[in-house]
């Protein structure tokens, strides 16, 4: 378990399911906080075990994963079965453990996004080739739609990536450098202070006047959209029993239309309803799949 699990959250996370003990049903998550992520995942688990009586499944525990390291072990050694993540971790941990995506999950009514590059009006970049030398402000490692798209976007231009120690660290001539601002509001006030020269945050967030001030954003310019990927994923681990596979899919899909799951699924990340992976949306993440690949072998 996470560091912090034992000591900060409730008693029914631990101790988590040895291997191969398929009567309990394992959701993951991975967190740098604990104790608000199981407050927004237990209350669904407690919605899906109880459905899941026909399949051998009758209880339900949670487990907390520092990073994707530690997710990509549990997964391999059987201790999660059902992992909740972004479209590109899930692409990692599919790439790393085997794990397979289940569903689709829409949050707040949006089931797809995509990664915005944008500059100051006043810069002179116009497109991707021109970041040249230049920096870009991502927002951090486990981002679909402010790294792992954008910096596939980028390597596609022919594009080198450097990554900086700072903001007012420079690239070499012939590379982009790239920075960590761990948050949109701040990716947007780096590039309005001129820290860096592009930011990219996530269309959604382009368009939230709390990430986006409109202060900042008239004074910025859109140069780059990557292409849709899904919003979510339910991700499952490769060697799941394919009966409790086939159940909680089922149960998921009818979440939507079930009123006693309504409140989980509003704090189960404002999540409207899950939808199943269709031809579009595997070629999304095929794509991403490659690319997340991609990165980590030339970028990190």
């Amino acid at each position: 378990m996470a560091a912090l699990g034992a000591a900060l959250l409730p008693a029914a996370v631990v101790p988590a399911k040895a291997a191969g003990d398929e009567r309990v049903l394992v959701l993951g998550r991975i967190s740098d906080d604990p104790k608000a992520h199981y407050e927004q995942l237990k209350p669904l688990l407690d919605y899906v075990v109880p459905r899941m009586r026909d399949v051998g499944i009758t209880e339900g525990r949670i487990l907390m994963a520092r990073d994707a390291q530690q997710m990509t072990s549990y997964l391999r050694r059987g201790r999660v079965d059902w992992v909740t993540e972004t479209a590109g971790t899930g692409m990692r941990l599919q790439e790393r453990a085997g794990a397979r995506p289940l569903l689709l999950t829409e949050r707040g009514g949006v089931s797809r996004y995509h990664g915005v590059f944008f500059v100051r009006r006043d810069s002179g970049l116009e497109r991707l080739a021109d970041l040249k030398g230049r920096t870009v402000a991502f927002q951090n490692t486990a981002s679909t739609s402010a790294y792992f798209a954008p910096s596939v976007a980028l390597l596609d231009a022919g594009q080198r990536m450097e990554i900086l120690l700072s903001p007012m660290d420079r690239p070499s001539a012939d590379s982009v450098g790239y920075v960590f601002a761990r948050s949109e509001l701040n990716i947007a006030a780096w590039v309005h202070k001129r820290l860096v020269d592009a930011g990219v945050v996530s269309n959604l967030d382009w368009d939230d006047v709390r990430r986006m001030p409109p202060s900042f954003r008239r004074d910025f310019r859109v140069i780059h959209e990557t292409q849709d990927f899904p919003r979510a994923l339910e991700m499952v681990r490769g060697d799941l029993d394919p009966r409790i596979e086939a159940r909680l899919r089922e149960v998921l899909l009818e979440a939507a239309n079930d009123p006693a799951a309504r409140d989980a699924l509003n704090v189960f990340f404002r999540t409207t309803r899950f939808l199943p992976v269709d031809p579009a949306s595997q070629q999304a993440l095929d794509d991403l799949r490659r690319g997340v690949t991609r990165v980590r072998e030339q970028v990190e």
